[in-house]
């Protein structure tokens, strides 16, 4: 092959690649991949940790360490 026959394969191979490109980003706007940017940082902050009463772990309870707001050091309940 010569320089010139390489652009023969180089570039459809570019366009499909393109136009694969183009489907996937066409798929994820319709299917809602950037509906919400926001919720999952949220979440992140917001998670539900059990924070108050004995958790089970292997079949012997441990107590918790909570803070509490007024005095802001760990408290045993």
């Amino acid at each position: 092959m010569t320089r010139m026959d390489i652009l023969y394969l180089l570039i459809p191979l570019s366009l499909v690649l393109v136009f694969v490109i183009a489907a996937v980003f066409w798929w994820s706007l319709k299917s809602g991949q950037f509906e919400d940017l926001e919720g999952p940082g949220y979440r992140i902050l917001m998670d539900d940790d059990k924070t108050n009463g004995e958790e089970k772990h292997g079949g012997s309870s441990v107590k918790e360490q909570t803070v509490d707001s007024d005095q802001g050091a760990g408290v045993h309940k």
